[in-house]
């Protein structure tokens, strides 16, 4: 019988897998209808923990109505920020392992559609001592690798560079937090993050000399790997 580590299910400190994906496309180009094959398949047969993000169904208290009025885009890119900040949230409740609050300056319509988004997964539920603005992760988010399926156009690359920045953000950077501390003379979290924000990973696209770089992520595979 394999162990969860070697199922590939957790990281090797011990945590379930985290993973972000982003849909691009047109609208009606079929991507809601993929988000749920693939959040069914996964939950089926892999037994993973999965939330699709609609942001057509987390908006929608913000899209224009039948009158005809439009969203400016400085409003727009407000409102998508936003989203992704409630996002952090959750991921950061993943990680740490402890409860969502409500961030302040926040747009109640949509903090609370996204509450709903996740309460209708069951991946959180709301606190009885503050069921308003605290909520707790429920088992299936934090026992078994979790897949977030973000579902909208993100037609624009600066789009999905956020995401990549969220990823970047949480997922690696934790991972040698954790390691370092458990070093016999581990180095000032300050130092890491610093050097976090200033590395220049290769680019073989852009830089012939570079293209023979290979990148493992060494938070995917066991220390024997």
């Amino acid at each position: 019988m394999k162990t969860a580590a070697e199922s590939g299910e957790v990281n090797v400190d011990g945590r379930p897998k985290l993973g972000l994906c982003v849909l691009c496309g047109l609208p009606a180009a079929g991507k809601s209808t993929f988000a749920r094959a693939l959040a069914l398949q996964l939950q089926q047969e892999r037994g993973w923990a999965v939330g699709v993000l609609s942001y057509d169904d987390v908006l929608s208290p913000v899209l224009p109505d039948r009158s005809g009025t439009q969203l400016r885009p400085s409003q727009w890119k407000m409102f998508r920020q936003e989203l992704l900040k409630h996002l952090e949230c959750f991921l950061v409740a993943v990680i740490s392992g402890g409860q969502m609050s409500a961030p302040p300056n926040r747009s109640e319509a949509v903090w609370k559609d996204f509450i709903t988004c996740l309460k209708n997964q069951y991946l959180i539920f709301s606190a009885a001592h503050e069921a308003q603005s605290c909520h707790l992760l429920a088992k299936t988010a934090v026992s078994r690798p979790l897949f977030l399926v973000l579902d909208d156009n993100f037609y624009y690359q600066s789009m999905r560079y956020e995401v990549y920045q969220l990823a970047r953000k949480y997922c690696p950077l934790e991972t040698c937090l954790l390691r370092n501390g458990q070093r016999p003379q581990p180095l000032p979290n300050e130092t890491i993050h610093l050097m976090e924000k200033k590395i220049e990973r290769p680019n073989p696209e852009k830089n012939a000399w570079e293209h023979n770089s290979l990148i493992i992520q060494s938070s995917a595979c066991s220390l024997e790997a």
